[in-house]
């Protein structure tokens, strides 16, 4: 699609959406890839899980998005002893009006870091369950509604267990994406150290623009076309989840949604006002791998518990249309 076209679709130009991968570029080195599904999960309204180990540049990331766009930010360091009310919000009685007046907890920002989501709770991982879902939250019979654009982004240590509270199904579900980071490659992390050892480096950020505009790009990104032989492909991979043996949790409609939206904002981001096949293909694995459980035969057959590998299969064997 033409350049005049794309701007038909989208309020901003490729250049602009090129200067935001740019500006982040230039404090996460060598992790184009993820900044590029972090956008994704962004303008698709989605939220994202980051696996990885302390250090690779997680919160760094969500900072220089928050930056890029002028968004708020807020990080939350979840621990065993947090309460919802410390995520959410409390009413407090004012004796001066005698009325109960909210205050606002810290989820109530634009972009939400929740750093190790799983060393909370139970109860206090599912006071998010409704902010994620609905971009709303209900203290005390009462709606309060969540900035826009709202986004979570949440890490966890798949490293260590001592302390730790697995996220269920329910709760993983909601997120769009699980990604992993990784260690960059040499030569970018001796860039780092040449750059950054003396200085914040997201200092260097610039606003690029507005939060109004993010949720403009949003919209936009639900008008990019997606051709009925692309849908079929879809629920083509969604149905052999399914009926896969080494599966015992397949993909849920939330899950083929999901999808669907991050291959159209992949696309935006890409500069289509279309999808092609590779979009569903390149964001199954990041989009469905959190939402399968694998059977415990396979992990006892392959000494692993991810699905990663077994929907790089399914993906593989599905024909692309042409």
């Amino acid at each position: 699609m033409e350049q005049a076209q794309l701007n038909h679709l989208a309020p901003v130009s490729l250049d602009v959406l090129h200067r935001v991968r740019q500006s982040i570029q230039s404090v996460i080195r060598g992790k184009d890839d993820v900044i590029q599904l972090a956008l994704v999960a962004l303008f698709a309204r989605g939220h994202l899980l980051i696996e990885d180990v302390p250090g690779v540049g997680k919160t760094t990331l969500a900072r220089a998005l928050a930056r890029c766009f002028n968004c708020t930010f807020q990080r939350i360091q979840f621990t065993s002893d947090m309460l919802p009310s410390d995520v959410l919000g409390i009413s407090v009685y004012n004796q001066q009006s005698q009325n109960f007046e909210f205050r606002p907890g810290p989820v109530f920002a634009n972009i939400v870091l929740a750093d190790e989501i799983n060393r909370t709770t139970p109860k206090t991982q599912s006071a998010l369950l409704e902010a994620m879902n609905e971009a709303q939250v209900t203290i005390e019979n009462r709606t309060h509604m969540l900035p826009q654009p709202f986004m979570v982004m949440a890490t966890q240590n798949p490293t260590e267990h001592h302390g730790t509270y697995p996220l269920p199904e329910s709760q993983l579900d909601r997120f769009l994406m699980r990604l992993k980071m990784g260690y960059p490659p040499a030569e970018n992390e001796k860039e780092i150290l040449r750059n950054f050892a003396d200085a914040d480096p997201l200092l260097s950020i610039e606003p690029v623009m507005a939060a109004d505009e993010v949720a403009e790009i949003q919209q936009a990104a639900r008008r990019v076309t997606v051709d009925e032989a692309l849908v079929n492909y879809l629920l083509a991979i969604v149905e052999r989840t399914r009926r896969n043996e080494d599966l015992e949790l397949g993909v849920s409609p939330r899950g083929s949604m999901m999808l669907y939206r991050a291959a159209q904002a992949l696309a935006l981001v890409e500069g289509r006002a279309y999808c092609i096949p590779d979009d569903f293909k390149r964001l199954a694995v990041p989009v469905f791998a959190h939402r399968t459980v694998v059977s415990s035969r396979y992990a006892a057959a392959h000494g692993r518990s991810r699905s990663e590998s077994i929907l790089e299969e399914i993906t593989e064997s599905v024909p692309i249309p042409l």
